[in-house]
């Protein structure tokens, strides 16, 4: 491959931009990592992304791939003889992975990011209720999924475990700001194993942010989203 080309456009806090970063590890893929600065957007990032002006966004070969689950799709195809496959071979397999990560970013997130920027003791519990309700029905579809192995892709790292696993991170700096256990081995063993050994996984333990460094990044990202969400 030659040199420079494939490059990701993100920003190191970004739980959407750990996405195409494990993936990309997972098939061996050299990459250059563009950091975006999201208070001033690149004319790099305007152009690739002129829909959504959002990151992540891969650029291969000239052309650019935006969403970050569309992007885990297209490494996962593109790189077919490069590492694992992400998505199961399964027809059926590859369906129920593809619909719990849509679970996750159309039910489990939303209520997620509420917590994660709830303000006042009634307000993290009242936001707390959801989350955990989500979490057991992740724990119910990790067992199903991962038929006892360590991933919810079983032996290697796949799609779901992605689309889920970008959020630890996050998942730790709300814990510790909010004075709560998000994963916890009496409620959900398999989850809570689970979280150690993908954070421990070579793909994923070098773009996964530290959570001291996430939780300084937080004192400025937060007060924003609290502002956009009023708005």
């Amino acid at each position: 491959m030659a040199e420079n080309d494939v490059k990701l456009l993100g920003s190191w806090p970004s739980t959407f931009v750990v996405r195409p970063r494990i993936a990309l590890n997972v098939k061996s893929v050299c990459y250059d990592f563009l950091e975006e600065q999201l208070s001033s957007k690149s004319d790099l990032l305007l152009k690739s992304n002129p829909v959504y002006k959002k990151i992540p966004v891969l650029i291969h070969d000239g052309k650019s791939i935006c969403e970050s689950l569309n992007i885990v799709q297209y490494i996962d195809e593109k790189w077919t003889n490069s590492g694992p496959s992400i998505l199961p071979l399964d027809p059926y397999d590859r369906a129920i992975a593809r619909f719990w990560a849509c679970y996750i970013d159309d039910k489990w997130f939303p209520i997620f990011r509420c917590l994660a920027v709830a303000q006042g003791e009634d307000a993290i519990k009242a936001a707390l209720e959801p989350v955990f309700d989500g979490l057991v029905l992740l724990e119910d579809a990790f067992k199903n999924c991962s038929k006892g192995k360590k991933f919810f892709g079983r032996d290697k790292i796949g799609y779901v475990d992605i689309a889920l696993g970008c959020f630890l991170g996050w998942m730790k700096v709300t814990e510790k700001m909010n004075n709560v256990t998000l994963l916890d081995e009496a409620k959900t063993p398999g989850l809570y194993k689970w979280a150690e050994d993908f954070c421990a996984d070579s793909s994923v333990k070098d773009v996964m942010p530290e959570t001291n460094k996430l939780a300084e990044a937080a004192k400025d990202l937060i007060p924003k989203i609290r502002a956009n969400a009023s708005s």
